[in-house]
């Protein structure tokens, strides 16, 4: 990687570390070049991405962020990123989760540990014996948790285990503080990546120096998974009218502006439209039940006309899973990030209502841009709606064109990932 435009002082600090770097014999700070690049890498299958990586050795890698089966968004991102790994390379895998009896679950064979509960000596020997370090993906880096997330990413600095940051969002970050924690941590790492422009340009503002690589969210490689017998059925969704799935979320530190009572009420009127205009049922996704989606799904419903119409998801399913699912939608209206990706991945026409930067920037990558949610009122959503459903067979077409770019990228996550582990020498005795 080239080296940051630093001040003197951080040149100097760069200096010691690369120093205690080279005396472990880990990796050196990365040329990324490569990955700028439209070809594909060597080992690198041209329709699939997938790269097949002959080694005599297991690699130990650690994944840190938002997982635990809080969020299906999240989950469909570590899904991605394991099997893209485990695709690639012999890997042991140590998930950091908020729940690792879920994780483990999920991924059969992965290891989990409860991070957030441990003491940094307690963690310390788990990241100890990684060949690398992954922070991501997901919006993990705001004002509220991104000390959280940078506690383990600067004891991975310290012992001089490599840090990759993994296809993030950023924001808001508008606490000075946080800012120049955000900038000390990641402008130590190997390698930055994320999942839009949108994130350069915050992390750039919070003074991250080094060079990031615009790449695209790993869900966008999630593939569908089967479902069980009668699944359709128990979720009202066997049936003959069409169905318009509509995804809600709870108000919290990633989107504080949210107003509950304004959106709550735009949804029911959209809602009873959808049902009326359209002759559909209206199924309500939660992307996050542990949290308020439920809650909020059923406020919405509870200010309709015409409840009867509408069905909340009940089951437990998979990413992958919901992923299927969505494929029996007519078009799609949500306000979750990954609920707008399931709809695209699927050809579903969909309206996103932007609440934060991510959604927006996912939006304007598929040339759908809406306004924001607090500027949208029933009216105009609404006349947006009979749009989007007048040409959806055109806008399928286009959501498929833009994909096929966007999945090129977001498979150069794993690429960078692998070529890091390529990159390793054996440890030796520490020499300090």
């Amino acid at each position: 990687m080239q080296e940051c435009a630093l001040s003197s002082r951080f040149r100097q600090a760069v200096c010691y570390l690369r120093g205690i770097v080279q005396r472990r014999t880990l990796l050196p700070l990365m040329d990324i070049s490569p990955f700028v690049t439209d070809r594909p890498l060597k080992g690198e299958h041209i329709l699939t991405g997938r790269l097949h990586v002959k080694s005599d050795r297991t690699y130990r890698v650690g994944v840190s962020g938002s997982y635990g089966g809080l969020n299906m968004g999240d989950e469909a991102i570590l899904e991605s990123i394991i099997t893209r790994l485990q695709d690639s390379l012999p890997v042991e895998i140590t998930v950091l989760s908020r729940n690792p009896a879920d994780t483990m679950n999920r991924y059969p064979g992965i290891h989990a540990v409860a991070a957030r509960e441990m003491t940094r000596s307690e963690i310390t020997p788990v990241i100890e014996g990684l060949d690398l370090f992954i922070l991501g993906g997901g919006g993990i880096i705001y004002d509220a948790d991104a000390k959280t997330y940078l506690r383990e990413v600067n004891i991975a600095h310290d012992l001089g285990v490599p840090v990759m940051v993994y296809a993030i969002s950023a924001g808001p970050l508008n606490v000075r503080a946080i800012q120049e924690i955000v900038r000390d941590a990641l402008n130590r790492a190997a390698v930055i990546t994320v999942r839009e422009r949108g994130a350069k340009k915050i992390l750039e503002d919070a003074g991250v120096e080094c060079d990031i690589i615009i790449t695209a969210d790993p869900a966008l490689l999630l593939e569908p998974k089967p479902l069980s017998k009668g699944t359709l059925m128990k979720e009202h969704m066997d049936v003959k009218r069409r169905l318009v799935g509509l995804s809600v979320r709870e108000p919290g530190p990633a989107a504080p502006d949210i107003d509950t009572n304004f959106y709550h009420g735009l949804l029911a009127d959209v809602a009873d439209y959808i049902i009326d205009r359209y002759n559909a049922n209206v199924v309500f996704i939660p992307m996050e039940r542990s949290e308020r989606d439920l809650q909020h799904a059923h406020a919405v419903i509870s200010k309709m006309m015409k409840p009867q119409q509408c069905s909340v998801l009940a089951g437990e399913y998979t990413p992958g899973q919901i992923l299927t699912l969505m494929e029996r939608f007519d078009m799609a209206v949500g306000m979750r990030l990954h609920f707008l990706i399931f709809a695209a991945l699927q050809g579903v026409p969909f309206i996103g209502l932007p609440y934060s930067t991510k959604v927006l920037y996912f939006l304007k990558e598929l040339d759908m841009e809406t306004p924001p949610l607090n500027l949208v009122n029933a009216g105009r959503l609404i006349a947006h709606l009979d749009h989007i459903w007048d040409t959806k067979d055109t806008i399928a077409d286009r959501i498929a064109q833009s994909l096929s770019e966007m999945k090129r990228r977001a498979l150069k996550n794993n690429q960078i990932a692998v070529s890091m582990l390529k990159g390793l020498h054996p440890k030796r005795k520490e020499l300090l």
